[in-house]
């Protein structure tokens, strides 16, 4: 008999505090989410223009060299 009454007196007092604490705990995420999306706003409206354009300096490569990922080939004849 005790052991109920300990088990629904925890269960009423858990939802009590999680009306009460639950509201609190979501606002703060979407506050932190809204943050976050005005950060990205105000950062992609003071990129660079989009009628730049940035180069990088690439290495030229081999063009007859085949990498080691392709397997052994061997070169052949055709015979008639």
């Amino acid at each position: 008999m005790d052991f109920l009454l300990m088990v629904i007196l925890v269960i009423y007092v858990l939802r009590t505090l999680a009306r009460i604490f639950l509201p609190m705990l979501f606002q703060n995420v979407v506050n932190k989410a809204q943050q976050q999306h005005s950060q990205q706003q105000n950062y992609t409206n003071n990129a660079p223009p989009t009628g730049k354009i940035k180069v990088e300096y690439k290495p030229e490569t081999k063009k007859g060299s085949i990498p080691d990922s392709e397997g052994e080939f061997i070169d052949y004849e055709e015979i008639k």
